[in-house]
């Protein structure tokens, strides 16, 4: 009788014991399923078109605490960076202060040499790295002395309401880079002159990296000189044809989109802001026209301003006016302006002119309404 109530005991023991696991184990199934199901909404999400940001440097990036500002909060499923800098050269902790720049470095980088065509190899290496990401819809080249004007929601917003490409891109009339040896391959009248600074559609990002066509005209025929036109010994041989630096990078990309008749695809200006100055302190012979770079006694409030409100660009050679708009609606023409060294760009973060800053986001959506 004693031995059957202890079993009694034991088996109602044991069922509570099986009842309560099975519960424990329903009420874990159930939680884990709340889990996956929220896991999977959270994945169905869309994915929002990002910007590849396309930075062309020579060894490390000495703004980049700037554009870490520029992307700081953000989220980064709106952009992605691609960073190409000299052969061997790498993003570690040692070469940048940014976390969005570690790592960043393509692994497939050439050497660049000025007025050759390894700029646009290495403009094409870029492109091929971010097209790999089919949620990069923009491509935007920049280089290593570029800053932001504006925070990265009003750019984003700048950039991704416009279908077409931003390709400083005019007829080339005056210069004589023209190589009389691309005809018929590249006809004169498609030959054109623009920044090199372009943002791009994925289309036209495609047709560059598939280009067999025009790109190895430009390797043949465009031929470096010993040094730039503003640094030069010498005139300019009358006959043009045997000494030609086409400049490839300012003359690819808009001449390859032209040679395509996709023009009417294109914005037909630069988003970033270049101030061009003539050297004559070395007489006649040497004069040219090359980039201001703005130093630290340059680096003024009234600076950045001056360029913002820039609202049209007149293109000689054409009688053309680009009047900037965004959105149908009258809109600075730049997002982005060079050639900044680190000290006239760090003094303008600290002193909040850039207007980078998620606190000057409200003011900045505000120029977009």
């Amino acid at each position: 009788m004693m031995k059957r109530k202890v079993l009694l005991r034991h088996n109602w023991k044991t069922k509570v014991f099986v009842v309560v696991l099975l519960g424990f184990c329903f009420s874990t199934f159930l939680l884990m399923e709340a889990q996956y199901r929220r896991i999977g909404a959270s994945s169905m999400l869309p994915q929002k078109p990002k910007i590849a940001f396309l930075f062309l440097a020579r060894n490390r990036l000495p703004l980049d605490l700037v554009w870490d500002q520029f992307f700081q909060g953000e989220n980064e499923n709106r952009f992605s960076i691609y960073v190409h800098s000299r052969p061997g050269f790498l993003l570690n902790r040692l070469t940048t202060r940014s976390k969005y720049f570690l790592d960043r470095q393509v692994n497939n980088s050439v050497q660049i040499y000025w007025g050759e065509a390894s700029m646009i190899q290495a403009e094409i290496i870029l492109l091929q790295h971010a097209l790999m990401d089919p949620f990069n819809e923009r491509f935007a080249f920049l280089s290593d002395s570029c800053i932001p004007l504006y925070n990265f929601s009003y750019t984003y917003d700048y950039i991704m309401s416009a279908s077409t490409s931003f390709v400083d891109s005019f007829a080339d009339t005056k210069e004589g880079r023209y190589n009389p040896k691309m005809d018929p391959v590249i006809p004169v009248n498609d030959w054109r002159k623009g920044s090199q600074w372009v943002i791009l559609t994925r289309k036209h990002a495609e047709i560059i990296v598939k280009d067999e066509v025009v790109f190895p005209m430009f390797q043949r025929h465009c031929q470096r000189k010993s040094l730039p036109e503003f640094w030069r010994d010498r005139p300019v041989p009358a006959d043009n044809s045997k000494e030609h630096n086409c400049i490839p990078d300012e003359h690819y990309v808009a001449t390859l989109l032209a040679h395509k008749g996709l023009e009417g695809e294109l914005t037909r200006r630069s988003l970033t802001h270049t101030s061009w100055d003539i050297s004559s302190s070395k007489g006649r012979e040497r004069q040219g026209w090359h980039p201001v770079t703005y130093k630290l006694a340059d680096a003024t409030p009234m600076l950045v301003q001056s360029i913002k409100d820039i609202d049209n660009i007149y293109y000689e050679t054409e009688y053309r006016r680009e009047w900037c708009t965004s959105k149908g609606k009258p809109a600075p023409c730049f997002l982005f302006a060079r050639k900044f060294t680190r000290p006239a760009a760090m003094r303008l973060l600290n002193m909040s002119a850039l207007g980078v800053s998620k606190e000057a986001s409200s003011h900045s959506l505000s120029l977009m309404r």
